[in-house]
């Protein structure tokens, strides 16, 4: 409860903020009268890409509403009478709205409490960009660190599965072993006497029927224990590489480029100590899981039985190789760079060093590293996987060193403390180039194993970042997600349904479970270069047009959840059909790249369904979305059921001096409002022109306002305006 008594202590626009928080989804109420209940729930152990989780926030909201009735059930007196009624009625409007998406009113609480924190510490730090910034960074490394925990559960689990699969198959294996002891003792039959070979050959036969029923139903069961170990392995991976992606791909790059402006006056990078940490826990983490998964082959070897599982470890096995020499050539870094200007005959130095060099044991075998001098061009000839890996541009005197390995600090390292450059080989100038243009780079090289020579990496033919031909679906899925978020600038990422949507669209599929598209493909071509079927843009092309016109013009919206997005014309259909009038949802169009189209419901003769002609990024420079939806009077509710205004009326733009009121037609259904907003330029009565995206404004020499004025159209001309899409 104490999170609450700090919240009800904010003052002037923090309080605003908080009360922004609650409404019809989840009234403050419902969060001031059960505030220890809730804040002592575990809503941060449920996770809500996972379906097994769905039963535990099924429990926690069938608890909510039963505190809730409890409570009101305790209100006594004439004061107590009326909230009563209110808690008891905020008990059934909770039931109703989260009863078919539990999961949502966890994503709900947790949204609230993280807030609610959030403008806490900001009240208490001043709102000090530093504190923000430290509370920031605090909040990333809390979640790595749950991931590792996660890891290492998961790692633990499959570890049990394994010993659990190697003992039922060591059992199978003596009862296979008693099974052909049995059919041996039938070939010795013949020597007994007919009635005692009788006797003996009934009992060995109802013996080896049992024996073989038995192990036709244990090679099923252990069958079934190899898949169901190959699965969770594929889990295991899966979230492993989103880890390592998330270190290497972000925190150590981050690093880096702090590294490099570190070199331009700005300030120290910091320790790589906290990098180094999580990338041995991956190093450590992987391993375990490549042991495991070689165990497990080692089994199947040993009693092979018909099925996928040997694919499916080969595809582990693959996958788990090419983490493990990610994270190896990513890890061999830079730690101090030579100076950006070097001269001969003068002495410079630099530290290169393999962050998971001891949890690898490569220090065992301590490397060498050698520092060459090559040019621009064949740095990136280089990066083409040129053949230019023996030419360089200059000799470097003392360009070779043993990395050591420092027990103290767990570091595996090469220092070269004396480097000289003796002579440098310039190319061809033209015209007024100094030789200050051009530029050269340091490339230092090293030849390591991991594994016993199991595994060898910056082989011959191995491009830098290469791209490969095809990823599978999972893989794009978490690449698009990262992107996202980083486009967007949001926390709120793609939910599942968001990456069912888009599977469908670049698929041209129809299944709505995600499972069912974690064995697919995407070639570069059907991402980036082929046209999606029926449609004159690529997948790419729409995908890059949704992030930005998120991202010019609609980023508090998707923030806030006021954009739905990913769905089509008939799944808004069916979210809209059992929903009051006035009920509206906002997709991303089919039809216009980066466009969103308002798809709302309004029962009459012809139809119940509306959609608008999309808004595009150039209306939305006009006149925003907000003021465009407040203009449409007959939009009454965001979906599922939140007040227009109550979401969208901090967005509109205040009026400027004297207001010219704008007066809608009557819609049937809606309400009628006058709106106190500014449109693009004075706009006078309006007449409705042709449905092209266009709106002649009369009174107005010269002037044609778009799509801005939609909401003086009848019903008729909405139905007129609707397009396929």
């Amino acid at each position: 409860m104490a999170g609450w008594i700090q919240a009800q202590q904010l003052q002037g626009d923090a309080l605003r903020q908080m009360q922004v928080l609650y409404g019809q989804h989840f009234p403050i109420e419902v969060r001031h009268y059960l505030a220890q209940w809730i804040e002592s729930q575990p809503w941060d152990a449920i996770d809500l890409d996972n379906p097994q989780d769905r039963a535990q926030a099924t429990q926690l909201l069938e608890g909510l509403v039963q505190e809730l009735q409890k409570k009101a059930e305790h209100q006594v007196g004439e004061d107590g009478f009326l909230l009563k009624i209110k808690l008891g009625h905020y008990a059934t409007q909770l039931q109703n709205t989260y009863d078919r998406c539990p999961m949502e009113l966890v994503r709900c609480i947790r949204h609230i409490l993280y807030n609610e924190q959030r403008l806490v510490r900001e009240a208490n730090n001043g709102s000090s960009s530093a504190g923000i910034l430290v509370d920031a960074m605090s909040q990333k490394h809390l979640q790595i660190n749950q991931t590792f925990e996660e890891l290492r559960l998961v790692t633990q689990d499959t570890e049990n599965e394994l010993k659990k699969l190697q003992q039922t198959q060591e059992y199978f294996i003596i009862q296979y072993q008693e099974s052909l002891r049995i059919q041996a003792q039938f070939a010795q039959l013949a020597q007994l006497n007919p009635q005692e070979r009788l006797s003996r050959e009934t009992a060995l036969q109802q013996k080896q029927v049992s024996l073989e029923a038995w192990l036709q139903r244990e090679a099923q069961t252990l069958q079934q224990y190899r898949v169901e170990l190959a699965e969770k392995h594929q889990k295991t991976l899966q979230l492993l590489r989103k880890q390592q992606t998330i270190i290497l791909d972000d925190e150590l790059i981050q690093w880096k480029r702090r590294q490099q402006l570190a070199g331009n006056g700005g300030p120290p990078e910091g320790s790589l100590d906290v990098l180094q940490s999580w990338c041995e826990k991956l190093a450590e983490i992987i391993w375990q899981n490549r042991q495991q998964i070689r165990r497990a082959e080692h089994l199947c070897q040993q009693l092979p039985i018909p099925g996928p599982v040997e694919e499916m470890l080969a595809e582990v096995n693959a996958t788990i190789t090419d983490i493990i020499s990610a994270l190896v050539t990513s890890t061999f870094i830079i730690e101090k760079q030579p100076p950006q200007v070097l001269k001969t005959q003068t002495k410079f130095a630099a530290t290169v060093r393999l962050l998971v060099g001891g949890k690898l044991n490569v220090h065992m075998n301590p490397p060498q590293v050698k520092a060459t001098i090559i040019s621009e061009q064949q740095a990136k000839s280089l990066l083409k996987n040129e053949n230019t890996r023996n030419e360089c541009s200059g000799e470097i005197l003392n360009n070779c060193c043993v990395m050591e390995y420092h027990q103290a600090t767990g570091t595996l390292s090469a220092h070269f403390r004396n480097m000289s450059l003796k002579r440098i080989k310039r190319a061809d100038r033209r015209g007024a180039e100094s030789v200050t243009e051009e530029k050269f780079t340091v490339l230092f090289e090293s030849q390591f194993s991991v594994g016993s020579n199991e595994l060898v990496f910056q082989v011959k033919g191995r491009v830098p970042f290469a791209v490969p031909d095809k990823v599978l679906w999972p893989q794009l899925c978490e690449a698009l997600n990262m992107k996202f978020k980083a486009e967007v600038q949001s926390n709120r990422g793609l939910t599942k349904e968001n990456l069912v949507f888009l599977a469908q669209k670049l698929f041209n599929s129809s299944s709505s479970h995600l499972e069912d598209y974690n064995g697919m493909s995407v070639s570069w071509s059907q991402f980036n270069r082929e046209n999606l079927p029926g449609w004159n843009y690529t997948f790419w092309q729409w995908f890059d047009g949704v992030m930005e016109v998120l991202k010019k013009h609609h980023k508090p919206h998707w923030n806030d959840g006021a954009i739905l997005g990913f769905v089509n014309k008939q799944q808004a259909h069916d979210l809209l059909i059992n929903k009051p009038d006035g009920t509206f949802l906002l997709r991303f169009s089919d039809s216009e790249i980066g466009g969103i189209t308002i798809a709302w419901k309004f029962d009459s003769p012809d139809r119940n369904l509306w959609n608008l002609k999309p808004f595009t990024t150039r209306d939305f420079s006009i006149r925003s979305l907000a003021d465009r939806l407040g203009d449409l009077n007959y939009l009454i509710y965001v979906f599922p059921d939140r007040p227009k205004d109550e979401v969208f009326s901090k967005y509109y733009t205040p009026v400027l001096g004297a207001s010219a009121q704008h007066t809608s037609q009557h819609t049937p259904g809606a309400k009628q409002r006058v709106h106190p907003r500014k449109s693009p330029g004075a706009i006078s009565p309006v007449r409705a022109g042709p449905w092209d995206g266009t709106r002649h404004a009369e009174g107005i020499s010269g002037l044609r306002a778009p799509r801005a004025i939609l909401g003086f159209v009848n019903k008729q001309q909405a139905h007129e305006a609707e397009t396929p899409t």
